[in-house]
């Protein structure tokens, strides 16, 4: 499977190995700070620069691991501070002062300045940024830099999620070059070589401002889909698997005491997303009718068995204005059908479903023309590549429905773009999401936020169908791995083999 990350997919590539039994770790190395620590993913980095479209893969190798930001989003979901030493904020909400910390190096040894940082934000505000990130820190007005140490933005107008968005800007050395095949970062490790089609590694870096790395690096090994990944576990070619794929697979690691099975806090939703400005997705009821059609608990368990979790909106439980919204347009043949005679298609429709070609999509996009039979509704399976969903879909909304994972959370502030690929538009939600922004107070914040989640989710702007469960399988001799995976980030510093 691959998901959506800032706004760009992700691509697994080859590799696969033959299945034969297993149990002791990997690696040949020994355990401890001379461990080399292997690590299984099927989302290897499309490029290394998440400003062009890198994918969940680039963040899944890089962040935290060899770039670093002003703050850090933990694995837990709170935002702490990292290359900022201090901030401090003018009392109308407006000015955002921050002090870096002394004596940070690159990679290539140059010293952190308050220029690299200032490069580093407006990369990714710049008009070729493919970050999502981009569209909110448009509201940054100007930055300078007094001095060496200091930065200090201005900004349009108040955001209450400012120094969340900013734990996304990589700070990155503004002479570096070729970013998407090299990097000079801040952070624990240094690229080492990247294989593409097979692995991409890490090492040490001996001048890292910070704790050193538990272990002397990292290797992350691509893998095709499910069944080589699980393969590379049992045959120790890697320690860990950073996102289970198989649930059907799990089974093999529970009962063998080799290895531990984590089921951590998942952001990743899987929508079946309406193009809501094409005819007839246009239509309120026509949406509804569809989510109404739709078993979402049934595909679920076809799909991932007791795993995973029922969403009816845009918003995981880890998010701060999580509400359960599984009741709202909840799964009714015979409302459905009256959706549709509301608004005016009794004999249904047809429409074509822009379905990405990997796994679980082709499953699920099956199971949704079933289901949408029952009610009048048929269904056009056209299967696309990860590149032609991100130029056609992303790009051109040239589509009437599609399927795609969005991996990130706190992503419901998208549905208050008019302009963003669905084409979502409510006046009110669009007001209460800005107006949300713009809070004094997470209370304000998470209030407003939810009476704007309970219109998406009523307006069907789009079907939630599940949220995948974040399943890390990890052989016994490892500690110190991250389990949950918010926003596709694996910290791998604190990883320790024994």
């Amino acid at each position: 499977m691959k998901r959506l990350l800032l706004a760009a997919t992700a691509f697994g590539l080859a590799g696969v190995l033959a299945a034969c039994g297993g149990g002791s770790s990997s690696g040949g190395d020994g355990g401890g700070a001379a461990a080399t620590i292997q690590v299984g993913s099927v989302y290897e980095p499309q490029n290394l620069d998440n400003t062009a479209g890198g994918g969940q893969g680039v963040t899944e190798a890089l962040n935290g691991n060899v770039y670093e930001g002003l703050f850090k989003l933990t694995d837990t979901g709170t935002v702490e501070p990292l290359l900022a030493q201090e901030q401090k904020v003018s009392d109308d909400g407006l000015t955002y002062t921050f002090t870096l910390r002394p004596d940070v190096k690159f990679h290539s040894g140059k010293t952190l300045t308050s220029a690299d940082v200032k490069a580093s934000i407006e990369r990714v505000t710049a008009e070729n940024s493919k970050s999502a990130r981009k569209s909110n820190l448009a509201v940054v007005q100007t930055i300078t830099t007094p001095d060496e140490s200091t930065v200090v933005v201005k900004l349009k107008q108040r955001s209450i999620s400012f120094v969340y968005n900013l734990s996304y800007v990589w700070v990155v050395n503004a002479d570096a070059k070729e970013l998407t095949t090299s990097e000079d970062g801040t952070g624990p490790y240094k690229l080492g070589e990247w294989k593409r089609g097979s692995t991409l590694s890490l090492t040490k870096f001996d001048g890292y401002w910070g704790t050193a790395a538990k272990n002397a690096g990292v290797v992350f090994h691509y893998y095709a889909d499910a069944t080589a990944l699980n393969n590379a576990l049992l045959t120790n070619a890697v320690d860990v698997v950073t996102s289970e794929q198989s649930p059907d697979a799990l089974a093999q690691f529970d009962n063998n005491t080799s290895y531990k099975v984590n089921n951590g806090k998942s952001t990743t939703k899987l929508l079946l997303a309406f193009n809501d400005k094409v005819a007839p997705f246009n239509k309120v009821e026509v949406r509804q009718a569809i989510s109404s059609a739709i078993d979402d608990k049934k595909l679920l368990t076809s799909i991932w068995g007791d795993y995973g979790t029922p969403i009816g909106s845009m918003v995981p439980p880890s998010d701060p204005w999580y509400e359960d919204l599984t009741s709202v347009n909840a799964y009714d043949p015979a409302v459905a059908k009256q959706k549709l005679a509301a608004a005016g298609l009794p004999n249904g429709f047809t429409f074509t479903l822009d379905t990405p070609n990997y796994d679980p999509h082709p499953t699920a996009a099956t199971f949704i023309k079933s289901e949408l039979a029952k009610v009048g509704v048929t269904v056009n399976i056209n299967t696309i590549t990860a590149d032609e969903w991100y130029t056609k879909v992303y790009q051109k909304r040239d589509f009437q429905a599609t399927m795609q994972e969005h991996v990130n959370d706190r992503d419901v502030v998208w549905y208050g773009d008019p302009d963003f690929y669905w084409g979502y538009s409510n006046p009110q939600v669009t007001k209460d999401i800005n107006a949300a922004e713009q809070a004094r107070t997470t209370d304000e914040q998470t209030a407003l936020l939810k009476k704007a989640n309970q219109t998406i989710a009523e307006e069907a702007a789009s079907d939630w169908l599940y949220l995948y469960p974040q399943i890390v399988v990890a052989s016994s001799k490892l500690s110190g791995y991250p389990v949950n995976g918010l926003n596709a980030q694996f910290f791998a510093y604190d990883i320790v083999k024994s």
